[in-house]
C-alpha cells in the first residue's frame, strides 16, 4: 500500500526530469492527457508509412508522420474548394468547410453543414455535398490502400480522393475542385525556414498525373508532400506553386474565380524564410453535361522514406522503399501509382468486405465496428521497416538466438512491424495487449504477425543486464530477463527493438501472463496459417518461457499462483493466489504445449505437460469454481469472489483454435457456459442498464468491484473478446448484445470515432484514447466464421430419376 501511495510523488519527479529537463516525451503522460476532440474520421495512408487523419467535417486534423509521434493540429489551409461555371461565368465558388477562420479571409468559408453528409467504412469514407441552390451534388470518396494479404500496396503512404460530380441542371456546367495544402503539419517546424514547393508531372504507361511537391526540409526525418490530379480526356489539371496560408489568400481565390483554373506558373518556389509558411494548390476541372455525371481524381502522397526514432541512433527505411526507393524523390511515382491503381484497390476491398456487409444475419453496428476499428492498424503509430541488406542472422539473434532458423528469411521478406499500445501509451508492440489485438493481424496480414512474433522470440532468448528503477514498485531490476517475454519492444522516443521494455510501472519479469500469451499466440498462428517452419522455430522458445513460468507454481499443484500485486495486463488490479484470469491462461497454454508436442512428435514434452494439465485442471476447479462462475482469485479476500468479465480468456483462445472439446477440453463446457451467463447477467445487464458492455469486475450482489481503478472500468477490447467467447459457446445473442454496448457508447454516445479508448466508466470518464486492444473485435469475426463452418450443410433435395 505504501508503495502505491508513494507512486504519485515518484511519478511526478520522473515526469519532471523526463519532460522538463531531458525535453523528452513521457511514454505515458498522466499529467498531460490528450484532450478529447469529437472530430475524427477515417485516416489516410497504408500500413507503416505514417498517417494523416481527416475529420468527419473534411478537415485535415491528426498527423503521424514521424514514427509514433502525433500532432493534433487542424491545418486550416488544407481544404477542398469547388468552383462552378456556366456559360463562361463563375456562378458558385465555395470552400467545402463549415469553418470561419481568422486567416485566408479572402476565401468564401462557412459552408452550411446541413447540406453535407459523412460515412466511413475503413479504409474508405464518403463525403456528400449538396451544393445549395445549384442542383449539383458532389461525392468525395476517400480511399487508402489497406488490403488484406497485400504486402506491397498496403504499405504505401497515399490517399486518393475521387470526386463524383452529378449535374442535375438542364445545362452543362464546368466544375473545378481545388485541393490546397500547407507545407508541413501545422507545427512550429512549418516556420523553421528552408522549405520549398515545385510543380511536377509524371507519365507512365500512357497515364499522366500532375501536381505540386511540397518539400519539408527538417534536419531529422525530412519529407515531401504531394498533391496531384489525374489528367485524362476532358480533365484539365492546373496548379499554384506557392502562396501564403497566413494571409488573406485573395490572389488564390481570384485566380480560381476568374476562369475555374489556376495560373500554373513554371519553376520552383524560393526557400521559405525563418518564420514564414508556404502552401500550394492543385485544381482538376471538367465539363459535366446537363443531367450528366463526371469524375475528378485527386491524391495526397507523402514520402518520408528514411526515419530515425527519438534516439537518432539508427537509420530505418520504411517498407514502401522496397518498391519506390529511399532517395526522397518517390512522391511523383507514389501519386501516379495511387491514381492509376485505386480502382484495383477498391475491387479488392469490396471483395473482402462484401460477404460481411451483405450478410443479413449480422447487425449493422457490427459491420461498422468490425471495419472501422481497423483504423488502428495504420493509425496506431504504426511503423513497418526493411531489414538492412547487410543484416546477418547473428546481428538479429544475439549470442543465444541461433535456433531461430527462419528468422532472417521472414524479416528479410516481410520486414519489421510495430504499433503502439495507444496514441497516448507510447510503447511499441505492448505484448499483453497485442494478445487481444493480434487477431486482426493474423487474420488479415498473417506474415506481419509472424514477423512480430520472431522479434519477440529474439528478445526472449536474450537478456538485458542494464538495471532500472521501476516507478510503481520502487525497486531496481534488470530491464529484461532471459526466457521472459518483454512487455514491449520500446519507445518511439528512444530506439525500439534495440532497447525493449519502455514500461516503467512494474518489473514485468514477474508478470504471469506475458509468457503464456506468447505460447497461446504461437499455436493460434500455426492453427490459422499452417506455417510448420514457424512452429518448429518457436517450439524451443515456447519450452523456455513455459519452463520459466513453472516457478510461479509454488505448491506444485499444476496451477500457477499470482504474487499479491498487479502482475498481469490489469496492472492496477491486485491478484493473489490462484486466479481465474492467469490460471485460465496457464491451463490453455499447457494444453497448447501438449498439442504442439503432438504435432511435432515430441513425446517427452507432451507427457510432461499432459501430467501438469491433469493436475492443474483439478486444482483450478477445486480452488476457483463456486458453482456459478470462477472466482477472481483464491485469496479469500473481500473481493476474491468478484465476477471478472475476462475470466474465460484461456477458453477464448482454445475455442479460436478448435481445442475446446473432446480430449483437449480443459474447462468443463457446463462451467464455461454458466460463467458466461453469469457475466452477462451481472457484468453486462446489471451495469448501466445493459447498455455499456461488460464492467471488468462485479460483486455477486450486482455492484461494481471498486477495489481498484481498473476493476470498475469497461475495457472495450476485453468486451469484444468476451463477446467472441460467448459466440464460440453458442451464446450468440448475448455476445452481440454485450459488444453492441461498447460500440454504441464509444462511436455514438461519447463521439470517440476513430479514437476508441482503452477504457471508460459508467459516468463518462474515459482513459487512453486511440488504443490497440479493440482490434480484438476480429476474434468475433473468427468465432462467427468457425461457427458457420461447423453448421450442418443444408440437406439437398431428393434426386428424382428422369425417364425418357
Amino acid at each position: 500500500l505504501l508503495s502505491y501511495l508513494s507512486f504519485p510523488c515518484r511519478y511526478f519527479r520522473w515526469w519532471y526530469k523526463k519532460t522538463r529537463i531531458e525535453k523528452k516525451s513521457a511514454f505515458i503522460d498522466l499529467l498531460c492527457a490528450v484532450p478529447l476532440q469529437q472530430i475524427y474520421g477515417c485516416p489516410l495512408g497504408g500500413i507503416g508509412g505514417g498517417t494523416i487523419t481527416r475529420g468527419w467535417r473534411g478537415e485535415f486534423c491528426r498527423w503521424q508522420l514521424n514514427p509514433g509521434i502525433y500532432h493534433y493540429e487542424t491545418v486550416i489551409a488544407d481544404q477542398f474548394t469547388v468552383c462552378l461555371r456556366c456559360k463562361g461565368q463563375t456562378v458558385y465558388q465555395q470552400v467545402l468547410s463549415v469553418e470561419r477562420p481568422s486567416t485566408l479571409q479572402g476565401w468564401n468559408w462557412g459552408y452550411c453543414g446541413h447540406y453535407a453528409f459523412y460515412h466511413a467504412l475503413y479504409p474508405r469514407a464518403w463525403m456528400v455535398y449538396e451544393l445549395p441552390g445549384q442542383n449539383v451534388v458532389l461525392t468525395c470518396r476517400q480511399v487508402s490502400p489497406v488490403i488484406p494479404h497485400d504486402y506491397k500496396d498496403s504499405s504505401l503512404p497515399v490517399g486518393v480522393f475521387i470526386w463524383e460530380v452529378e449535374n442535375e441542371r438542364d445545362e452543362d456546367v464546368d466544375v473545378s475542385i481545388m485541393f490546397s495544402l500547407q507545407n508541413g503539419t501545422g507545427t512550429k517546424e512549418d516556420r523553421s525556414g528552408g522549405h520549398w514547393n515545385e510543380p511536377f508531372a509524371f507519365e507512365k504507361e500512357g497515364e499522366r498525373v500532375a501536381g505540386v511537391l511540397l518539400h519539408h526540409c527538417t534536419r531529422v526525418n525530412p519529407f515531401t508532400l504531394a498533391i496531384s490530379a489525374r489528367e485524362k480526356a476532358g480533365t484539365g489539371v492546373t496548379h499554384l506553386t506557392a502562396f501564403n496560408p497566413m494571409g488573406s489568400g485573395r490572389e488564390v481565390w481570384q485566380d480560381l474565380l476568374q476562369d475555374g483554373r489556376l495560373d500554373s506558373p513554371a519553376g520552383k518556389s524560393s526557400l521559405t524564410e525563418k518564420g514564414e509558411v508556404t502552401a500550394a494548390a492543385v485544381c482538376a476541372s471538367c465539363r459535366v453535361p446537363a443531367r450528366g455525371h463526371r469524375t475528378l481524381e485527386l491524391a495526397l502522397a507523402w514520402d518520408m522514406p528514411r526515419v530515425h526514432f527519438g534516439s537518432k541512433e539508427k537509420l530505418h527505411l520504411r517498407r514502401y522503399t522496397r518498391f519506390f526507393g529511399s532517395g526522397g524523390d518517390a512522391a511523383p511515382a507514389l501519386s501516379h501509382h495511387a491514381l492509376t491503381r485505386y480502382e484495383e484497390w477498391e475491387r479488392k476491398i469490396e471483395a473482402w468486405q462484401k460477404p460481411i456487409l451483405e450478410n443479413s444475419q449480422l447487425p449493422s453496428w457490427y459491420k461498422s465496428a468490425l471495419f472501422n476499428e481497423l483504423y488502428f492498424m495504420t493509425d496506431g503509430g504504426t511503423i513497418w521497416v526493411e531489414l538492412p541488406p547487410d543484416c546477418r542472422a547473428e546481428d538479429l539473434q544475439g549470442p543465444e538466438g541461433a535456433g531461430l532458423s527462419h528468422l532472417l528469411p521472414v524479416l528479410r521478406e516481410y520486414g519489421r512491424f510495430a504499433y503502439l499500445e495507444g496514441q497516448e501509451y507510447r510503447m511499441y508492440n505492448t505484448y499483453d495487449v497485442h494478445f487481444y489485438a493480434s487477431f486482426a493481424l493474423v487474420m488479415l496480414w498473417p506474415k506481419l504477425q509472424i514477423s512480430l512474433q520472431y522479434d519477440i522470440a529474439v528478445t526472449v532468448v536474450n537478456e538485458d543486464v542494464q538495471p532500472r528503477q521501476y516507478l510503481m514498485c520502487g525497486q531496481t531490476a534488470q530491464v529484461k530477463l532471459k526466457n521472459v517475454v518483454p512487455h514491449d519492444i520500446g519507445d518511439p522516443g528512444d530506439e525500439p527493438w534495440q532497447r525493449v521494455n519502455a514500461y516503467l510501472m512494474h518489473d514485468t519479469a514477474d508478470w504471469k501472463d506475458l509468457n503464456l500469451k506468447f505460447v497461446l499466440q504461437v499455436y493460434r498462428d500455426y492453427y490459422l496459417t499452417h506455417d510448420s517452419l514457424y512452429l518448429r522455430d518457436m517450439w524451443p522458445v515456447c519450452q523456455a518461457v513455459m519452463e520459466s513460468e513453472l516457478k510461479f507454481d509454488t505448491d506444485n499443484d499444476g496451477l500457477i499462483e499470482n504474487g499479491g500485486f498487479a502482475d498481469q495486463t490489469y496492472d492496477a488490479w491486485v491478484v493473489n493466489g490462484a486466479s481465474a484470469y492467469c490460471g485460465g491462461l496457464w491451463l490453455a497454454a499447457v494444453c497448447m504445449m501438449c498439442k504442439m508436442a503432438e504435432v511435432l512428435g515430441d513425446a517427452e514434452i507432451q507427457q510432461k505437460y499432459t501430467d501438469i494439465l491433469s493436475k492443474g485442471k483439478e486444482a483450478f476447479e477445486r480452488m476457483l469454481w463456486n458453482g456459478k462462475y470462477y472466482n477472481y482469485d483464491s485469496s479469500g479476500s473481500e473481493t476474491s469472489s468478484s465476477i471478472m468479465s475476462d475470466q474465460c480468456a484461456g477458453q477464448w483462445f482454445l475455442g479460436a483454435c478448435g481445442l475446446d472439446q473432446g480430449e483437449f477440453e480443459v474447462f468443463r463446457k457446463s462451467h464455461v457456459v454458466s460463467a458466461l451467463k453469469t457475466i452477462f447477467e451481472k457484468n453486462v445487464m446489471s451495469f448501466a442498464g445493459g447498455t455499456m458492455g461488460a464492467v471488468n469486475g462485479m460483486r455477486p450482489d450486482g455492484v461494481p468491484d471498486t477495489s481498484s481503478v481498473q476493476s470498475n472500468e469497461v475495457w472495450i477490447g476485453v468486451v469484444y473478446a468476451l463477446a467472441a467467447t460467448m459466440i464460440q459457446e453458442g451464446l450468440v445473442e448475448e455476445g452481440f448484445h454485450t459488444a453492441e454496448g461498447c460500440y454504441r457508447t464509444v462511436w455514438e454516445r461519447l463521439g470517440m470515432a476513430f479514437q476508441t479508448p482503452e477504457a471508460y466508466r459508467e459516468k463518462k470518464v474515459y482513459r487512453s484514447l486511440a488504443y490497440m486492444r479493440p482490434l480484438s473485435i476480429w476474434s468475433m469475426q473468427l468465432a462467427l466464421e468457425r461457427r458457420a463452418a461447423r453448421a450442418p450443410a443444408p440437406t439437398p433435395p431428393p434426386q428424382v430419376p428422369i425417364h425418357p
